[in-house]
């Protein structure tokens, strides 16, 4: 047997580097990192075949100490902590030091710097070979610039693991939008084989952030998105969340950042995806870019090599702040609040030659068309009460099944448009207060409701609208009582892990909050002694034990209320208005009025858009105005 013996410092940097060096990327990641730790105003990024051959890294920021540079390079070497006090309170992102020792044992590096004071500035080079760092004069402003070339060129089995020149450069571009997102105020710029991809200015402005969002992700993304900030408990959180009718087949446009750290966590995600549960269906993914703020001390980052996870001292109060702070955002969103504003289309002043439509005042000579009636056309308050009735029918289930129609309810088209008579709208507004959605003025192929509000047209799905409409009153009945529960006839017994007896002995109050009563029989045995009725025909094994995964790892679970949404969906669906259903000028009003008063009532239970809106600008370029 062979004996213990040390390994060599090459060796141990090398086994080091398998684990922060995976792709250039990675050392993207470090060597910004390192420059914002420095207090850089400004990052700049070179980058050639794909970050293999070469990487350039330059700062302004404080630079390091001629004396430094060396001891820089070697393992375990920093200037972000030196006590134990300071590792439970990390403030920087950089705090291992092994960073740049783990670069230069597989690559070719050169570390040149100068601090403000200095007059001359100095570079530090090391090959990966025997690890000796060679010191020397060099010309370089106040700043660091870290150059890597060559990667792996002393490890071949390690470089035939690199992918193609395209691929590596995609995820070096994505750790730089991940890091130019972390930090507005500094200016980041990308260059790939001489071509400049990214170049982007410090960002004080919430537009001018706002702008940096939509350059690196996507415009549509900040089209869709709800801005987000509240505190509570000492947790701050701020960012941008995507409406559900904006959603990724792919977790892909997800950024997480804690104390300005980008971070991927289970609890984090768990939470996200329970905010999203209601309104995302069919495998979507949300988008959205978060910032959670909360004192250094209740977070451990120290977890992962790569620093990609963290540990939260109380997971159970950050999870239910994410998961309240989210859910409660998407439910407030209004039609009001998705609207363009009405002087969105005069942002971008219009060359006069193009000037047309209602901008260029073609239409002054016309007698405008007033869709609401006159006043003296105005019914009395006991007739809109009766017209209101006629529509409160609707919120109720309905067995309205069209002669010839398919599976989904859709009757064949009637090439025709029904325009229900000049009968007065549900609501009655004073002069020249119009709603967000409008007023309805027409029904199309009895699936879909035209309306005029003060930007132009708004199309709805009717079924899909009154669908979710139906679907939030029915949860709101259902939680205004308390769950009804019957005893099973044969109670069932359920075979499980010892731990997950304990969790189920341990969260039995829960479980009895919700209407399940549980009993442990045996070490590894319970017993479900009652369930909710309106979740009799449940797989209740699959649910308990769902139930009590989620509870050991997260402290909580939906799965329950999940299930029960899944059955007051589908009778929110069977009760709602069917297509091929022709409303009245006033039961179309009052399914619009619904909407504005109802949360999430952009998207359906299966997530679909329940509304569109088209400017007077979009019908103009329609019909080519101006050109």
């Amino acid at each position: 047997m062979k004996r213990i013996q040390r390994l060599s410092p090459r060796l141990a940097n090398q086994i080091a580097a398998g684990e922060v060096v995976e792709r250039p990327a990675n050392i993207v990641k470090e060597l910004v990192e390192n420059a914002l730790d420095a207090q850089s105003s400004r990052i700049e990024i070179d980058a050639e075949q794909g970050g293999v051959k070469l990487l350039r890294i330059r700062d302004d920021g404080h630079g390091i100490n001629k004396d430094d540079l060396a001891l820089a390079l070697s393992r375990h070497a920093t200037s972000k902590i030196t006590t134990l006090d300071d590792l439970e309170a990390v403030g920087s992102l950089g705090f291992r030091g092994e960073a740049l020792a783990s670069i230069s044992s597989v690559s070719r590096l050169a570390l040149t710097s100068r601090t403000p004071e200095a007059q001359q500035a100095w570079q530090v080079t090391a090959e990966g070979r025997d690890m000796e760092a060679q010191l020397a004069p060099a010309a370089h402003p106040a700043g660091t610039t870290v150059e890597v070339r060559d990667l792996f060129f002393n490890t071949p089995a390690r470089r035939k693991f690199l992918r193609t020149e395209k691929t590596e450069f995609s995820h070096l571009e994505e750790s730089f939008k991940r890091l130019a997102l972390s930090r507005y105020d500094i200016g980041f710029s990308l260059r790939h084989n001489g071509r400049v991809i990214h170049q982007l200015r410090p960002a004080q402005r919430t537009v001018d952030r706002e702008k940096r969002v939509a350059s690196l992700l996507n415009p549509q993304f900040m089209d869709s998105a709800v801005h987000i900030e509240t505190e509570a408990a000492g947790l701050r959180l701020q960012g941008w969340v995507g409406l559900p009718t904006f959603s990724r087949s792919q977790a892909d446009m997800q950024y997480f950042f804690v104390n300005g750290r980008v971070v991927r966590d289970k609890l984090v995600a768990h939470a996200i995806k329970q905010a999203y549960r209601d309104v995302l269906y069919h495998g979507r993914h949300p988008a959205f870019v978060l910032y959670l703020w909360l004192d250094a001390k209740l977070v451990d980052v120290n977890v992962h090599p790569t620093k990609h996870e963290v540990r939260f001292r109380d997971g159970r109060l950050v999870h239910d702040f994410l998961f309240r702070a989210l859910h409660r955002a998407l439910a407030e969103v209004r039609p009001d609040a998705q609207l363009p504003s009405a002087d969105a289309n005069t942002l971008q002043p219009t060359p006069a030659a193009a000037v047309s439509g209602v901008q260029a005042g073609e239409f002054s000579e016309q007698t405008k068309l007033d869709w609401r009636p006159a006043a003296t056309d105005r019914p009395s308050r006991h007739a809109v009460a009766e017209q209101l009735g006629a529509y409160q029918a609707l919120a109720q289930p309905l067995d309205v099944t069209p002669s010839s129609t398919d599976a989904q309810g859709y009757a064949p088209p009637s090439n025709q448009v029904q325009v229900s008579g000049s009968a007065p709208p549900a609501a009655l507004p004073e002069e020249g207060d119009i709603p967000p959605l409008g007023f309805a003025i027409a029904q199309l192929h009895g699936i879909y409701i035209l309306a005029q509000n003060q930007q132009g047209m708004v199309v709805v799905d009717m079924h899909a609208a009154h669908e979710r409409i139906t679907y939030e009153r029915l949860k709101t009945a259902m939680d205004a009582q308390t769950v009804a529960s019957q005893p099973l006839l044969v109670p069932e017994s359920l075979a499980l892990s010892e731990r997950e007896a304990d969790a189920a002995e341990q969260y039995a109050d829960e479980f009895r909050r919700l209407g399940v009563e549980l009993a442990r029989v045996a070490p590894e045995s319970i017993m479900v002694r009652q369930i909710p009725v309106l979740l009799q025909q449940a797989n209740v094994a699959q649910l308990i034990t769902d139930m009590l995964a989620e509870l050991m790892e997260h402290g909580r679970s939906d799965r329950l209320l999940a299930e029960r949404n899944v059955i007051l969906s589908t009778m929110a669906c069977h009760g709602s208005v069917r297509a091929n259903r022709k409303l009245s000028i006033a039961e179309m009003n009052a399914l619009l009025r619904d909407m504005e008063a109802t949360e999430r009532s952009g998207q359906c239970n299966h997530g679909r858009p329940t509304w569109t809106q088209l400017t007077m600008h979009e019908l103009d370029k329609l019909f080519l105005r101006g050109r």
